[in-house]
């Protein structure tokens, strides 16, 4: 096998990320980390065989980040679903936890403000 096949195409990568809108990059991500945080809070297929609530803790907060970061950059057509699905992770959290946070002071909150049910 030579090297060429080997090795990634790093221009090619270059190229396919530099043709992705910004909308797509940040709501892909967004996906992913909601997710993630949704198999961590044992909302999985497995429930709770999965389920940990610090990384669904750190997960819900870096969701919330970019979230209130990207949503004034990429339309209320596309943040809204993603505030959406972000509410209802805190909400889920919030259910799951045996010591539920204070309002204001749950997973992402600080970006977000209070949740409420």
């Amino acid at each position: 096998m030579s090297d060429e096949n080997q090795s990634p195409d790093f221009d090619a990568m270059t190229r396919d990320i530099a043709d992705v809108p910004a909308v797509e990059v940040i709501t892909t991500v967004a996906v992913h980390l909601m997710s993630a945080a949704a198999v961590n809070l044992g909302l999985a297929e497995e429930g709770p065989e999965h389920k940990d609530l610090d990384e669904a803790r750190k997960l819900i907060t870096a969701l919330a980040g970019l979230v209130a970061a990207g949503a004034p950059e990429i339309s209320t057509y596309h943040a809204a679903p993603l505030k959406d699905g972000l509410k209802s992770l805190q909400l889920a959290f919030r259910e799951a936890s045996l010591v539920p946070d204070e309002p204001g002071h749950g997973p992402g909150e600080k970006f977000t403000g209070p949740v409420y049910s």
